[in-house]
């Protein structure tokens, strides 16, 4: 059985990452230091039935904490390591830069150098679509520059993928890259759209709706993640490149869109989640957020050559699917 280190195990996409490869028995080592950004109780009910799994063990041990973070690779050795860790967030980054300086660029330093050191068979990281920045020529595609970032979260994405290649090059290690596009669905974060406005909703409480609902996204719902991520641990990176490739002309190292290729208007999203509900949101109209953009669309081209697979769940079933959940989980 494959060994894989999942960074980030408890949080959103580690957990259906998780999940995903132990049914596919892999033998998986979480590392998640259950930080407070949100409520460490639905970390710990993540974490809680991955545990209940024979094949999967966790390291509460910080990605930036070096000492701890090697212990707990070197004692499971594994052949591959999909690095989910991150302080995620667009608005966040702006309060508290610090912290992205901290668990992105040195928690993902960490491990590169890890990954160099053990000789890791394929390394996968975690990016955003936020590295498109102020580029409007759509759908994104993985060739087009990314030099124009609009928020310190994105900024520092893109420094991780700068330094992944330079590590990629010189040490040979095997890396992709993959940049996520608005990820929806059960067990979600509390500070993302769709649990914001489904907890507003239920409480008769007004959601904010930003650029006054002019804004378009490329809506993913997490299990089509947590399979493209899955799949692409065998799409290494070699010399033989694809058609429409990334794959670096000097380094085993590619960069991947995971999203649905689809834009979905914001208001139709709001209107799925009220279908759902059976109950009409108070909107409250607001303007553009700084480091906010008002659309974004992947081609998943490149993930589709390399895996045969792209996601293609629509909002209409996957905001019912994070809705059931939701209240399930929260009103036992």
């Amino acid at each position: 059985m494959t060994r894989v280190l999942v960074t980030g195990s408890a949080g959103f996409i580690g957990f259906h990452t998780a999940s995903k490869l132990l049914q596919r028995g892999a033998t998986v080592l979480g590392v998640d230091n259950f930080t407070a950004y949100y409520d460490p109780a639905l970390k710990e009910a993540r974490n809680d039935i991955l545990s209940n799994h024979p094949n999967f063990k966790v390291a509460r041990v910080s990605i930036d904490d070096m000492a701890a973070f090697g212990e707990a690779w070197a004692e499971f050795q594994p052949d591959v390591v999909i690095h989910l860790a991150a302080q995620a967030g667009v608005r966040h980054s702006i309060d508290s830069p610090e912290s992205y300086v901290a668990a992105n660029l040195i928690g993902t330093f960490n491990v590169l150098e890890l990954a160099r050191h053990h000789k890791t068979k394929h390394l996968l990281a975690a990016s955003t679509s936020s590295v498109y920045g102020a580029n409007t020529d759509m759908p994104f595609t993985e060739t087009q520059r990314t030099a124009t970032p609009l928020s310190f979260y994105a900024a520092t994405k893109g420094a991780t993928e700068l330094m992944g290649h330079s590590y990629a090059h010189l040490f040979k290690t095997p890396m992709t890259f993959f940049r996520f596009f608005t990820v929806y669905g059960p067990w979600g974060r509390p500070d993302m759209a769709l649990f914001k406005f489904t907890k507003g909703i239920l409480a008769g409480e007004p959601i904010d709706i930003y650029n006054n609902g002019q804004m378009v996204r490329d809506f993913t719902y997490v299990d089509d993640l947590a399979e493209s991520i899955v799949r692409l641990t065998e799409a290494v990176p070699g010399d033989t490149p694809v058609e429409g490739d990334s794959l670096s002309p000097v380094a085993p190292f590619r960069t991947v869109n995971i999203g649905a290729g689809q834009q979905t208007q914001l208001m139709d999203y709001i209107g799925e989640i009220e279908r759902a509900l059976g109950k009409e949101a108070i909107k409250n109209f607001m303007p553009m957020q700084q480091g906010d953009v008002p659309a974004t669309e992947a081609s998943h081209a490149l993930l589709k050559a390399l895996t045969g697979y792209a996601p293609s769940t629509p909002p209409s079933a996957g905001v019912p699917a994070f809705v059931e959940w939701y209240l399930e989980h929260y009103r036992n």
